[in-house]
């Protein structure tokens, strides 16, 4: 094959029917037939079509020939700047892929990244990018006020956004990704739960802030409704601890550990569950049952050494990248799109961890 490719919108080389058709040595209109099944093509040049299709790794420019013009879109992913935490950092990875997969269709793909730590950091970005001219945005919105009130804008200039993480109920965004989060909330509780007659069961907040959190207090709420219908003869305690401290947050988590009767804990932030980890191993504690969330290399190792017995996987990075598949279809095709795409809620254990890894 020569090197008469067209270059895509990332400067790299497109493969065209006619370069297919020169590497199997049959005609464009052969191709073209195979790839739109229509008109007959004998079994023998079908087959090298598909293979060439295969080996190349060919993908119609459907969205070119729809658009019937040079249009480029501009799309903002509204994150949580990934070196914060690696669970941002998978969802970082889930734009960086859906920029991959739409760049060749004059698509472009803009991450933009707010302070996980720090609401007036996401009111400045943006108020920013209401200054730019998006054609459509995709929002992680941990900060609820500000969030919402960024989302009431983006309505206001018919900017059309997606939500991903965890939804704003008061919002109009096309659709929602991401999980169930009451339900979450219900699951781990189960969990805990599971064979223990009676005790105390504790949900841990870590680094953020459940009062501006939508998410963790859906969680939250899930959590104490699960443990209020199984009857009186469990207590639940409830703490949060936002303090970018980490000796405080050390000191609190050893006074929960000091509770009477603690059988459970539940760590509703990814970043927070390595801490509670340590803080089991290190005291000698591991009769303490332990559920967190994600698969991140942290919570992998605890799990397989036995200290986190079970994992709810979020999946950020595929969130972020269907989020933002879903918001290009609509500014393409204009396709409807349903109020929520719910991932279900997978429970992880050392029995089933290592497909979860294979596939992650």
């Amino acid at each position: 094959m020569d090197n008469s490719m067209a270059p895509n919108g990332n400067g790299k080389s497109s493969i065209r029917i006619k370069d297919i058709a020169k590497l199997v040595g049959v005609s464009v209109g052969t191709v073209d037939r195979v790839i739109h099944n229509r008109g007959e093509v004998s079994k023998e040049s079908y087959d090298k079509v598909m293979a060439a299709l295969e080996t190349t790794g060919y993908k119609p420019n459907l969205i070119a020939r729809t658009l019937g013009s040079n249009k480029s879109y501009r799309v903002c992913a509204l994150v949580p700047n990934p070196q914060q935490d690696e669970y941002w950092k998978k969802s970082a990875d889930g734009v960086q892929h859906a920029l991959e997969e739409w760049g060749q269709y004059g698509v472009r793909i803009e991450p933009i990244y707010f302070d996980l730590y720090d609401k007036e950091s996401f009111k400045r970005v943006s108020e920013n990018i209401l200054q730019s001219e998006f054609d459509g945005i995709i929002i992680a919105p941990i900060f609820y006020q500000e969030a919402l009130q960024f989302s009431e804008h983006c309505t206001e200039k018919n900017i059309p956004f997606v939500l991903f993480n965890n939804t704003i109920p008061d919002a109009k965004p096309l659709t929602f990704v991401g999980q169930n989060l009451y339900e979450s909330g219900r699951v781990g509780a189960e969990l805990l739960q599971t064979g223990q007659p009676e005790g105390t069961f504790a949900i841990l907040h870590i680094y953020d802030d459940i009062h501006n959190s939508l998410h963790l207090y859906e969680k939250e709420k899930g959590f104490n409704d699960y443990f209020l219908e199984q009857g009186p003869q469990y207590n639940v305690l409830s703490l949060g601890i936002s303090t970018p401290d980490e000796k405080e947050i050390q000191e609190k988590i050893q006074t929960l550990l000091t509770h009477h009767n603690l059988k459970g804990i539940l760590v509703t932030t990814s970043k927070g569950a390595s801490t509670v980890s340590a803080i089991l191993n290190k005291q000698g504690k591991n009769n303490i049952r332990l559920v967190a969330y994600d698969l991140l290399q942290p919570n992998i190792d605890s799990l397989k050494r036995g200290i986190i017995d079970f994992i709810i996987n979020q999946d950020s990075k595929r969130q972020a990248s269907l989020g933002i598949s879903k918001l290009v279809n609509y500014l393409l095709f204009k396709k409807g799109l349903p109020p929520a795409y719910l991932f279900p809620l997978e429970i992880i254990s050392r029995q089933n961890l290592n497909s979860y890894i294979q596939t992650h």
